[in-house]
């Protein structure tokens, strides 16, 4: 407990000396209680300096870069929920640049003679410099001997002890979010301690590169037959928890024009095939790559559109592929019943709610986005009014569509950037209709019908042992001995629980830390 404690006491000074703390209290005023703590902790620190004509969520970006990985990581994380922190703050945070400086080439090597084994790291031929240097891992290009043949590759590489840390800050922001919500109840409304459970259990997971290159390749076996796209392929065994190799990138970035076009490559055609690719990952595959920004796509001498990193990878069941497609093909036809249909037989609005009413909201929302310039129509802004709409009628929207939303409006801003007069909605429909056609087709009923039919074969054994425990279960509703509720979170429960339980100890502890800070600091 001293230890995590400690760590909180330099956590809190560097968000003071940082000037993320100043930030923080010009958009959220902090209480007064919190002030104080701040500033006692703080003595003999020097505050960072800032542009005063930045704004505040840019002067926050400054903070969070100069405190390291772990707020880098906690930025980013918070760009994608502006349903918690507001949408101009998260579209603030999006421009957090995660860059640091490179570590050691010798340690690369080591890290990757310990993980692929010596005997696979000779294989591995004029390995190079770090090309690139994030928070939590290093680029290396190099080339590798795959049964015979040489290959191309990318390395990427885990920062040296980055885990440790990494988990070590984030239980001492574990902690300060638990007492803040302890003492300021207002702040309950942030979710604090489940933002920063949230945070740590996407970020141990990109932490395990075998992770991103599980991801790298579902998408590329769901894209391998889609003109126009191709996605790097991962090469396993010299792939592990803390090394990541897959196919270098022989292409131009997506943001040099002048290069595109000097490769005669047609930037509409570029522009469209990026929105439709992005499109049929999210409604047919429902699996999208979730950080489609510029820095992040390249473009081949073929006119191939190549993504790179899968840290971050959105994923929709069929309900949700369904939804999405039936309510922007809703849209694009200005069905606006429709829409209110598609919500109302999902469960997605409550049955009390009017069906005229929820259709009238929708209109509002659509009309005046028909009534823009082609060029300024978004399907991303589009979703993101009707999920306010969808909030008024008590629809809990989920995480997984907000990022798509938020994915969709990158994608759009870039293909935007490549040809201005991209109409958003004539490049969308032919994937929609092909989509829904799919779904209610002749083949796709007879499908939907066998695979029915087989999983009721299937259990037909099983019935009685499943009407036994049935019965039992029943039983034990009746006499109180079942508790029903839902399980799901239990992991942020504990987590809680545990925080909880020495709640009291900690704070006396934080008192006496304080003065001992004077003397340490």
């Amino acid at each position: 407990m001293i230890k995590r404690i400690t760590q909180l006491i330099k956590i809190a000074r560097k968000l003071t000396s940082s000037g993320a703390l100043d930030t923080i209290d010009h958009l959220y005023k902090i209480p007064f209680v919190l002030k104080v703590f701040f500033d006692l902790i703080s003595i003999g620190s020097k505050k960072t300096s800032f542009n005063h004509s930045k704004s505040s969520g840019e002067k926050l970006c400054d903070a969070l870069e100069g405190m390291g990985t772990t707020f880098i990581k906690l930025g980013q994380f918070l760009a994608t929920r502006p349903d918690i922190i507001g949408k101009e703050l998260a579209l603030d945070l999006e421009k957090l640049q995660d860059k640091l400086p490179p570590f050691s080439f010798e340690k690369a090597k080591e890290i990757l003679k310990k993980e692929i084994g010596n005997k696979q790291f000779e294989n591995i031929k004029s390995l190079s410099e770090p090309i690139a240097a994030a928070s939590i891992a290093q680029v290396h290009l190099a080339k590798i001997r795959v049964n015979g043949v040489e290959k191309e590759v990318a390395i990427k590489i885990l920062r040296p002890e980055i885990e440790k840390i990494f988990n070590q800050e984030l239980d001492a922001l574990m902690l300060f979010a638990y007492i803040v919500e302890s003492i300021v109840k207002k702040s309950r409304r942030l979710k604090l301690v489940e933002v920063v459970h949230l945070l740590r259990e996407i970020t141990n997971i990109e932490m395990d590169l075998r992770f991103e290159a599980a991801a790298a390749n579902e998408l590329f076996e769901n894209t391998r037959h889609d003109n126009g796209f191709k996605v790097p392929q991962i090469y396993w065994e010299f792939t592990s928890k803390k090394v990541l190799t897959l196919d270098k990138v022989n292409g131009v970035s997506i943001r040099d024009h002048s290069a595109l076009k000097e490769k005669n490559v047609n930037l509409k055609n570029i522009a469209e095939n990026l929105i439709q690719h992005f499109l049929r990952q999210a409604v047919r595959d429902g699996f999208f790559h979730a950080d489609m920004h510029e820095g992040n796509l390249f473009v081949d001498s073929n006119g191939n559109i190549i993504p790179v990193d899968f840290g971050i990878m959105g994923r929709l069941d069929k309900y949700n592929k369904k939804y999405l497609a039936e309510i922007l093909y809703g849209f694009i036809k200005r069905d606006y019943v429709k829409v209110a249909e598609v919500h109302f037989q999902a469960g997605l609005v409550p049955e009390t709610a009017s069906k005229e009413e929820f259709a009238q909201a929708l209109r509002s929302v659509g009309e005046p986005i028909f009534g823009q310039n082609i060029k300024d129509i978004s399907g991303g802004n589009l979703l993101s009014q009707l999920f306010e709409i969808t909030e008024k009628f008590n629809m809990a929207t989920q995480t997984q569509l907000l990022l798509l939303q938020k994915t969709m409006v990158v994608v759009e801003g870039v293909a935007r950037k490549l040809y201005p007069e991209t109409n958003i909605w004539n490049v969308s429909k032919p994937v929609l209709e092909n989509w829904l056609e799919s779904l209610k087709g002749p083949k796709a009923t007879i499908t939907s019908a066998i695979d029915t039919s087989g999983e009721i074969l299937k259990r037909i054994p099983d019935l009685p042992d499943f009407m036994d425990k049935a019965n039992h279960a029943l039983q034990l509703i009746a006499e109180g001995k079942l508790n029903l509720t839902n399980s799901s979170n239990s992991s942020l429960e504990i987590e809680k629980l545990r925080l909880k339980s020495f709640r009291n100890n900690v704070l006396i502890s934080i008192l006496g830390v304080v003065i001992i800070s004077f003397l340490v600091f």
